[in-house]
């Protein structure tokens, strides 16, 4: 690592009597990645919109290269060369490339009456070849994936010569390839000077990219330390302060219970092919595979969100006919998507509407909503799931992410679904609140619902699943049991298991899947 760029001290910030940091300190080098990470809440982003300019410290001092810096605005940090990443991205999405990276600073001709468009893309062309990236810079954004585009925000931050570029959950939309070609690209600003502020919830992430880790709670920066010296342990254990959940039923729970859900043969286009399995009562079936395999396209279609060409699905040992979302309902299955603002919740309604949304029928007489019945609803779902929440009148978008995933757990468990669809359950949500939404999956199991749970992260699938259906290219390659000596690697050899390798290793496939009902 080089020299000492940022050096924040004491720094302290206040809101409304909310004491939202404590006397707290970072440090960041050149030519180094350092992670900040903590709980929604801890005060990470108010710490980062500090030195960006955003927010004005109440008290502690700032230094950048040795020197006293006053950050009064994001024009003061952007000139000084700090920069921001934000998980949301912040690209126009009908303009091209390089116009994105030079809005605002577009070169012109004429003594500045038109834009020059060709030195416009000339000199976007040279940044994206700095960093090695096979991006036109005439290219709309709108077409480029999302892994693109975040490279082009991070050739944007380049533009202005930053020297301190701050990375907000980078890899949270990310495919596992596409993080790859993300850390290629941070390697080579590590190597050219940069330092970098990594913010994610993934810890696997912090010990392969990251140098120092500095973990935040309740508003003080607990300890930086040096990640080859830690463990993911230690780390989890500063930032949440108490132990956090683990399943106790995951592995070795023998399965007697009825079949709930049954589908059989289930198509739909090159999306899914011929998929079959069983889902019991009290069960959690963990569904794993790589991005594209055809988890949540049969999730929708199990929903009814998406129409199937063929195949059969029973409710209790009665065939169904799922032909949309209401359907489903109807039948008793709740879904929870993996967008959740977009697909699962209303954010700019309040925690009693959200919570009573899929049951008015229930809520209401002749037309007229019963308030009453509503609000005593919200409230049991918030003291039951423990929602923190100021009051059932809160609106759902001022909740932090797993305090809003509970909210829309809390509306099916209102409708009352015996079967329950979870896709991505804990994306996008801190260390702490991933570790109540496994308590709650857990508990809901336990008193006998049937639940799908579909998630990237095989940690997660492995903690809290009962069994385990692996997924690729639209196909189950496995269903198997988890049991001891199940492990991440064999899950990944089923997930990588392509439709030409398929046909070559039915025998071996069959006699997995055959262990899973044993």
């Amino acid at each position: 690592m080089g020299e000492q760029l940022v050096v924040m001290s004491g720094i302290e910030k206040r809101f409304a009597g909310v004491h939202a940091l404590k006397g707290c300190r970072f440090e960041l080098r050149s030519g180094e990645v350092h992670a900040l990470v903590g709980e929604n809440g801890a005060g990470k982003s108010t710490m980062m919109k500090i030195l960006t300019g955003v927010y004005q410290r109440d008290e502690g001092e700032i230094a950048f290269r040795g020197r006293p810096a006053d950050l009064p605005d994001t024009r003061a940090a952007q000139k000084l060369g700090i920069s921001m990443i934000h998980q949301e991205l912040n690209l126009a999405p009908d303009l091209t490339v390089a116009q994105n990276i030079y809005i605002g600073r577009e070169p012109r001709r004429l003594g500045g009456i038109l834009l020059d468009d060709k030195r416009l893309n000339r000199q976007a062309e040279q940044l994206l070849r700095r960093m090695n990236l096979d991006i036109a810079p005439d290219v709309l954004v709108s077409d480029l994936t999302v892994a693109k585009q975040q490279m082009v925000e991070i050739v944007k931050a380049i533009s202005y010569e930053s020297q301190v570029l701050i990375m907000d959950e980078p890899t949270a939309a990310l495919s596992d390839a596409e993080i790859e070609e993300l850390f290629i690209a941070i390697g080579k600003l590590r190597a050219s000077g940069v330092g970098i502020v990594y913010i994610s919830h993934r810890m696997a992430e912090l010990q392969r990219i990251c140098d120092r880790i500095t973990v935040m709670r309740d508003g003080s920066c607990i300890d930086t330390v040096l990640t080859k010296e830690t463990t993911i342990e230690k780390i989890i254990a500063m930032m949440v302060g108490r132990e956090l959940y683990h399943s106790a039923t995951a592995r070795g729970r023998e399965e007697r219970a009825e079949v709930v859900l049954e589908v059989k043969g289930l198509n739909r286009g090159k999306a899914i092919k011929n998929v079959s399995f069983q889902l019991r009562r009290g069960e959690i079936l963990g569904m794993a595979g790589l991005i594209g395999a055809g988890r949540t396209e049969v999730a929708r279609a199990l929903f009814g969100a998406d129409p199937v060409d063929s195949g059969d699905i029973y409710v209790q040992g009665r065939k169904v006919r799922i032909m949309s979302p209401h359907h489903a309902v109807r039948e008793g299955i709740g879904y929870l998507s993996e967008d959740r603002k977009r697909y699962g919740c209303l954010v700019d309604m309040d925690v009693k509407s959200n919570v009573a949304v899929s049951s008015f029928k229930r809520f209401s007489r002749f037309s007229w909503m019963l308030k009453s019945p509503i609000e005593r609803a919200a409230e049991d779902v918030v003291g039951s799931l423990q929602v923190k929440t100021p009051s059932i009148h809160q609106a759902l978008r001022n909740l932090s992410g797993g305090n809003q995933q509970k909210v829309i757990i809390g509306k099916w468990l209102t409708k009352d679904c015996d079967i329950l669809i979870f896709d991505e359950p804990t994306r996008g949500i801190d260390i702490g609140a991933k570790s109540e939404i496994y308590k709650l999956l857990d508990r809901l199991a336990g008193q006998g619902k049937a639940i799908l749970m579909i998630s990237s992260e095989l940690p997660e699938i492995l903690r809290l699943s009962h069994r385990v259906l692996v997924m690729c290219e639209g196909r189950v390659t496995a269903d198997l049991r988890n049991a001891e000596g199940l492990s991440q690697e064999t899950i990944m050899q089923y997930a990588t298991r392509r439709e030409d390798r398929f046909a070559s290793s039915r025998e071996e496939t069959l006699l997995a899947n055959r262990r899973g009902y044993e």
